[in-house]
């Protein structure tokens, strides 16, 4: 199985123990990365990661 390259910063851990998935691109108004939600471990945060990349494409 082949393994994706993911971008430094893409999962970034809270202050509190949680883990932020943030889009890939900047939104060009806020010059900021999008929320794509928080989880409670970096496992979680990957597989909607995943999950994400994977209904982009099909």
């Amino acid at each position: 199985m082949r393994r994706r390259r993911v971008l430094p910063g893409m999962i970034r851990k809270l202050a509190s123990g949680e883990y932020r998935l943030y889009s890939k691109k900047k939104d060009p108004d806020t010059g900021k990365r999008r929320n794509l939600g928080t989880f409670d471990t970096k496992a979680a945060a990957q597989k909607h990661e995943r999950d994400v990349q994977y209904f982009k494409r099909h």
